[in-house]
């Protein structure tokens, strides 16, 4: 398998695999279409990525994925995971600066939460008020 060392150890890889997939369901269930994000010439991008990694997790192993977003006043924000095995052990966490990129002009916009609650129907789930300012 190849989210798996030789160990037996999820990779890496596979940690952020996890979280990217937390992120993905967690701006679907804020009600965002991804698509239509897209179209309005929209684009969220990793500026970076940095993993923890706290207990193993290993080939078979169960796990949940936390997602909390936290903003600033700039055009950069955090997504924020927690990998927990079954038995309530924190395996990782694996942590994003993120920001919203304009397709056309290849710039981030300046007020991202703003951007993203506008077209949320439950903003709470990304951490930002249903009126950013």
């Amino acid at each position: 398998m190849s989210d798996l060392d030789p160990q037996l150890h999820v990779t890496g890889a596979a940690y952020q695999q996890f979280a990217d997939h937390s992120r993905f369901e967690c701006v679907q269930a804020a009600g965002i279409s991804v698509a239509e994000l897209l179209a309005d010439g929209l684009g969220p991008v990793n500026l970076e990525t940095v993993i923890k990694y706290h207990r193993e997790l290993r080939a078979g192993d169960a796990v949940e994925v936390s997602c909390s977003w936290v903003w600033g006043a700039g055009k950069t924000y955090r997504v924020e995971h927690e990998l927990i095995r079954a038995d309530g052990e924190l395996s990782a966490t694996v942590t994003h600066v993120s920001g919203l990129m304009d397709l056309r002009t290849r710039r981030l916009v300046a007020n991202p939460a703003q951007e993203w609650a506008k077209r949320a129907t439950d903003p709470t789930l990304l951490g930002a008020q249903p009126s950013c300012p």
